[in-house]
């Protein structure tokens, strides 16, 4: 047991050595909390007496005001919390959301961060083992909702004046524009797919992951395009719409909208595949106009929707033994493969729909063959002028 020597005016300071024998400051505030019940405040571990009785002012000062319940919640975990918070909340919100706050508390909060003193979480610990972690598993939207719903439980601790604030609000999670990790394919990779994808799949997925693979364009500008948007003449696609299941929209940025040259097998295959829809729509009685989407499937003569391709590709990389990637890798790959080709990249950015900056943000760790090519220029350079460079020996 660590003696404490009381402070000769401050009756609530002490201050004790510690087992290497220095001196430590700590203080004792008793008070009553709204209830009426008889509690303790402590907390020990100063390094000096003015760090000790700035703090236990600050201790009185709440006190004094009734704002207690920092100190009889300074114990309880994140876990406890979250579940605190559920059982008082839940009536009041609809199936959907009790379902949804429910999963995320029970298979990703409670396991990962549930633990810690919730008084005592910080953002940057809060980043490093929750965010991060899941950021290398799951999709960022999915991420960011679970920190939303984080988010909301905090705001309600701080309104119960558990918390002085919501230490939360500046978290970073990447968009998943931005994550690419292993998420392409090299050039001899993307050929296996497209060859694959040509023999064994249908004429609509083909097409759908052929112009995916040659433009870069996201899945949902694919979804989005209508006949007119394709001009066979001049051999451009224009992007001006996108669309998932909440149904068609315009692009979110001015960046998005844009007119794209297209390799003329594109060209080709886009017209083998009109005449296979005309066919196919013409069997229900429709005839093809211009304002209708592109991609449609052989059921129905619909739309295709969001998850056809997905199941598409990832059919075709675990029969093939290449990479997995997602619809968006594809996206990836196409960008990657110009930059290593030394490409321009403004006029990559123009064709993504992206900025210069974003490109560079997002690639520019994976551009090794542009630099080594760049690198063996200006070497080859000295080497033709007839440099004898070398090591100095």
């Amino acid at each position: 047991m660590v003696k404490l020597y009381k402070h000769p005016k401050e009756h609530e300071l002490y201050y004790y050595f510690n087992a290497k024998g220095e001196k430590l400051w700590m203080f004792r505030h008793k008070y009553h909390n709204p209830s009426g019940k008889r509690r303790e405040k402590k907390k020990s571990g100063f390094k000096t007496e003015k760090a000790a009785i700035k703090a236990l002012i600050e201790v009185k000062a709440l006190t004094l005001r009734g704002d207690t319940k920092q100190f009889d919640y300074e114990n309880m975990t994140v876990a406890q919390w979250l579940d605190n918070w559920y059982e008082s909340n839940y009536i009041k919100w609809a199936p959907t959301t009790q379902a949804i706050r429910k999963n995320a508390i029970e298979n990703r909060l409670k396991p990962m961060i549930g633990n810690y003193k919730l008084q005592k979480l910080d953002r940057a610990t809060y980043q490093r083992v929750f965010i991060n972690k899941l950021i290398e598993k799951f999709k960022p939207n999915s991420v960011k909702t679970w920190h939303s719903i984080f988010r909301i439980a905090i705001n309600a601790a701080v309104e119960d004046e558990i918390l002085p604030r919501n230490r939360f609000v500046n978290v970073s999670i990447p968009d998943e524009e931005e994550i690419i990790r292993d998420n392409y394919l090299t050039e001899k990779e993307l050929n296996i797919l497209l060859d694959y994808a040509k023999e064994h799949e249908s004429i609509t997925n083909y097409s759908a992951l052929l112009v995916l693979a040659y433009t870069g364009m996201r899945k949902g500008e694919l979804m989005g395009l209508h006949w007119k948007n394709i001009d066979f003449d001049k051999q451009t696609i224009t992007i001006e719409y996108t669309r998932d299941r909440n149904g068609i929209r315009k692009p979110k940025t001015n960046n998005s909208y844009r007119t794209i040259l297209v390799d003329p097998i594109i060209i080709e295959q886009l017209k083998k595949y009109k005449v296979w829809c005309k066919q196919l729509l013409f069997k229900y009685g429709i005839k093809l106009k211009d304002n209708q989407l592109v991609f449609i499937s052989e059921d129905g003569a619909i739309p295709i929707s969001e998850v056809r391709l997905n199941k598409a590709l990832k059919k075709i990389t675990k029969k093939t033994g290449i990479n997995t990637i997602t619809i968006h890798g594809l996206r990836h790959t196409h960008a990657t493969i110009l930059l290593n080709r030394n490409t321009n990249v403004k006029a990559i950015a123009e064709r993504l729909g992206n900025t210069v900056d974003m490109i560079n943000r997002i690639y520019g760790h994976l551009t090794k063959d542009s630099s080594d090519a760049l690198i063996s220029i200006f070497s080859d350079s000295l080497k033709a002028s007839g440099a004898k460079i070398g090591a100095n020996e």
